[in-house]
């Protein structure tokens, strides 16, 4: 029942009386569902909707905190500031005072602890902050395994920044978009991306057999650009490919790497629906 702790991962507090009205304005999911054990996972997007930033949500005494990447959690506390104008909101980098982990395997997290499920699928646990390292029998290498083994994007090099489309990530399958909650930054594109049904590629789960490509590195089938390789470790990874590759099976080359991409069960696809 591993607990990991994840040195990579860090934390913006957003506290003051407009808090969940302001993030709600901004950001893809319906923060009003985040609440004490309650975590929704969201993403803040340029204006013409590309992917900026992804992180959880959790509610605890009067903030909100925002599980992030570490080393983007001071420019995501910028970026959303930059839209404070009137509202009864403060931001910060509090990344300092928290430790994050992840818990999966059946493990819960201990009395004491700002704790929510992941909210994008059930296996892939619970996300934990604490103001102190909790006791880790995992490594972060080992959630890395985890997450790439359920198909999970990890924000960066996963989603590229202003270029990537949430639903080129899973956002809409994985419960990171909410299609009812009103109007924010970036909505039009996401919207018209789902119901045009305008999406050529997905990020896939992939077999690496051979050197791990780097991310960004081309994938072919037959000599033809089908995709790049996104992140990866020890024999598995993420990449974005146009669905009919990963739809019509067999092996991808990818620099000396052969790449086996696999449709994982919660994925939905126009000729597929999740199992």
């Amino acid at each position: 029942m591993p607990t990991a702790l994840l040195p990579g991962r860090g934390v913006v507090e957003v506290t003051g009386e407009d808090r969940v009205a302001f993030l709600q304005g901004l950001v893809s999911n319906d923060v009003t569902k985040a609440a004490p054990g309650v975590a929704v996972w969201s993403a803040l997007l340029t204006p013409q909707g590309k992917w900026l930033a992804d992180f959880f949500v959790l509610a605890e005494d009067g903030r909100l905190l925002l599980d992030c990447a570490r080393d983007g959690a001071a420019e995501l506390a910028k970026a959303l500031g930059r839209f404070r104008l009137r509202a009864k909101v403060a931001l910060r980098d509090a990344s300092g005072d928290f430790a994050v982990h992840a818990l999966w395997g059946g493990a819960l997290p201990p009395p004491g602890t700002i704790a929510a499920p992941d909210p994008r699928l059930s296996e892939a646990g619970w996300r934990v902050l604490s103001a102190a390292p909790l006791p880790a029998d995992a490594t972060a290498g080992e959630y890395d395994r985890h997450r790439l083994s359920l198909g999970l994007p990890d924000g960066a090099p996963d989603m590229e920044r202003e270029r990537s489309v949430l639903l080129e990530g899973g956002f809409d399958e994985l419960h990171g978009v909410s299609w009812s909650k009103g109007c924010y930054m970036g909505q039009e594109l996401t919207a018209r991306t789902k119901y045009r049904g305008l999406l050529k590629k997905r990020l896939f789960p992939v077999a690496v057999a051979g050197p791990l490509p780097p991310p960004g590195t081309p994938v072919t089938r037959d000599g033809a650009e089908v995709g790049e390789m996104r992140s990866a470790r020890d024999g598995q990874g993420l990449a974005l490919l146009r669905i009919e590759a990963a739809e019509a099976g067999g092996a991808l080359r990818c620099a000396e790497a052969v790449l086996t991409p696999r449709i994982p069960g919660w994925m939905r696809l126009p000729t597929r629906e999740p199992a």
